[in-house]
């Protein structure tokens, strides 16, 4: 979506489905989980080797806009905003993107070379989504491409319009789909997003019903990539009862997507608070104990009835009122904690990375490297480890460490522009048992102080640094690793000698 262009829409009438009971099951998520390509089981998103995964990520916009690129990166090197991503625990980059970046000689605009992005330097916009792709994967974050607009001038209720018919929609998802064939970075597609009146789910007229072009689509996608999963959004309204765009996808009981490759399909929703637009179930006064039943509804009976797996591709709000920040804890909840239920879970990507989204704002602040921690730590229950990088291989485990718990740590400096600096410090487990806890601890040489710090807490005496870990990445499995990351002035360190230690 593009924030500004969102419309409030109402609930005629609620069609309420029956409920399956829960699965009581608990699959844990590994932190080596999520090589190769993934594929579905019920629902459940399993990797190559059958370990379940959970997405846990954050829509980073830009591509989808005039610019042709993400945003940002006239403040950032692209590479020190992935690194950011990976030590605040997002596993997952949703990357919007309009069919005009697949127009021959597309460039980006807005990037800054100074010091920065240098490897992005006379690029086309296609050239500069590999090599976003191409470092996500070294850091072991998963990509899923949204055909977000036809083109930079807005979105589209419909999956075509009169300059970019369904022809050209198919002819793009084909190429990037065999642009990435045999890269499983590129984990998934979103076909499009938000279908929104007057797109129906299961009308049976080819020029409006959504289900049926995701179905032509998904399999034209697949009949060059098999290996892809294949996101399909809601649409706004079904039988009466009208939700957010994209949001509604109650016609999925009478009427599923069916593709030729099975276990490829992944149903994804969007849900929003009211810093986006008012709804009548944020006045109801029951709220927010009312909203399971809402979500229950529109979206997620298909994982409680084990149809598929549901995606909540896009939520976010500004936070600003007592009511955002219900929904927020209140949805969290529903989505179900990482700690708890493991992958058998909601997937989800925050709406949004970037602070320049008018309604919600984003994760970072509004100069383009603080972290929003309220914001993000909301989402902490939810959060969930990051896959094995480079290719696949995961950390390497060390000895059987004698039944003991051990540790090691690694610092990365990973911007440094003078007057201040990002690194990020990777914890591994040595050791032959879980952690449970640990600290990690360095000194600096010179005067650096550390301005902020995400996924730990610190102290500061002098220049040595004491981090521990947060409550949700302090547990660790054998062989397995966690991270956090720091900004800190002034710049020009370098990376000190670190130590580790299981608490």
């Amino acid at each position: 979506m593009f924030r500004t262009l969102r419309r409030a829409l109402c609930v005629a009438a609620a069609l309420l489905l029956p409920l399956a009971g829960t699965q009581s099951a608990h699959a844990d998520v590994d932190a080596r989980a999520g090589a190769g390509y993934w594929h579905t089981s019920g629902r459940q998103i399993l990797d190559a080797a059958g370990q379940p995964v959970r997405i846990a990520g954050i829509n980073w916009f830009g591509f989808e806009t005039a610019n042709h690129v993400v945003h940002g990166l006239w403040a950032r090197d692209y590479k020190s905003m992935i690194d950011q991503m990976k030590s605040l625990g997002y596993n997952t980059i949703r990357m919007p993107y309009s069919d005009d970046i697949l127009k021959p000689g597309t460039m980006p605009d807005s990037i800054s070379y100074d010091g920065k992005n240098t490897d992005l330097r006379g690029l086309t916009s296609l050239q500069v989504l590999d090599r976003i792709v191409a470092y996500a994967g070294q850091a072991g974050l998963k990509i899923v491409l949204d055909r977000h607009r036809p083109d930079a001038a807005g979105q589209s209720a419909l999956w075509y319009t009169a300059s970019v018919p369904e022809s050209t929609w198919i002819a793009n998802l084909k190429s990037l789909a065999t642009r990435y064939q045999g890269n499983p970075t590129v984990v998934g597609i979103d076909l499009h997003n938000e279908p929104r009146d007057p797109a129906c789910w299961g009308c049976g007229d080819t020029a409006r019903d959504w289900r049926l072009a995701a179905q032509r689509a998904g399999n034209a996608v697949l009949s060059v990539n098999p290996e892809l999963l294949v996101m399909v959004e809601g649409v706004q309204s079904y039988n009466g009862a009208n939700g957010w765009w994209g949001g509604n996808l109650m016609g999925v009981a009478q009427h599923p997507v069916q593709l030729d490759v099975p276990n490829r399909l992944v149903y994804s929703a969007h849900d929003y608070a009211t810093s986006v637009a008012q709804q009548p179930w944020f006045g109801d006064p029951s709220f927010p104990a009312n909203m399971p039943g809402v979500w229950d509804r529109y979206w997620g009976y298909i994982f409680k009835q084990n149809i598929a797996p549901v995606w909540l591709g896009e939520f976010g709000t500004t936070l600003q009122s007592a009511v955002d920040q219900k929904w927020l804890s209140t949805l969290v909840t529903y989505l179900r904690s990482t700690s708890e239920y493991g992958a058998d879970s909601f997937h989800w990507t925050f709406w949004s990375w970037n602070p320049n989204s008018g309604d919600t704002g984003g994760i970072l602040k509004d100069d383009w490297q603080t972290v929003d921690t309220v914001k993000d730590g909301y989402l902490a229950a939810i959060k969930a480890p990051g896959f094995a990088g480079g290719g696949g291989s995961g950390p390497d485990p060390g000895g059987p460490g004698g039944g003991t718990a051990a540790c090691s740590a690694a610092y990365t400096v990973s911007s440094d522009w003078g007057g201040g600096f990002n690194a990020e410090v990777k914890v591994t487990n040595t050791g032959g048992v879980p952690l449970k806890s640990w600290k990690v601890s360095w000194t600096w040489t010179g005067s650096q102080k550390v301005t902020s710090m995400w996924n730990a807490s610190h102290t500061q005496s002098g220049a040595t640094v004491t981090a521990v870990n947060a409550t949700h990445n302090g547990s660790v499995p054998t062989g397995g690793s966690a991270s956090f990351g720091l900004g800190g002035a002034p710049g020009g360190g370098g990376a000190p000698s670190v130590s580790c230690t299981a608490t």
